[in-house]
């Protein structure tokens, strides 16, 4: 890819462009934390927190290596939680302390 298109299309924008990686679409039941992250994301737009614009900003600022590794709804969350912590409406140890509940609940070692 030519530094030009690198200037035009950001990381998570295949439209137009020949990738080196197939993209791969299939259908799926979404697991339980896709859902409740989809449903946290539209909370949050309705009551105006995260709108939709903030949340496409904020995938596409991840870079191109952490949007080649995150699944949709992976982006999705380092999207809000980024939003999030640029508001000042969460905090570092907000996620530090929810994280480490998370793991203990699921006998997770962090």
């Amino acid at each position: 890819m030519s530094t030009e298109n690198l200037v035009k299309h950001l990381p998570n924008d295949f439209g137009g462009t020949i990738c080196g990686d197939k993209v791969n679409i299939y259908e799926r039941e979404l697991y339980i934390w896709e859902k409740r992250c989809h449903a946290l994301l539209d909370v949050l737009d309705y009551h105006k927190i995260v709108n939709t614009e903030e949340k496409r900003r904020g995938t596409e600022n991840i870079g191109s290596e952490m949007a080649g590794k995150l699944s949709y709804y992976e982006k999705w969350i380092v999207s809000a939680s980024n939003v999030l912590l640029q508001k000042g409406l969460l905090a570092p140890d907000d996620i530090a302390l929810k994280t480490a509940e998370v793991a203990k609940r699921y006998g997770v070692t962090l």
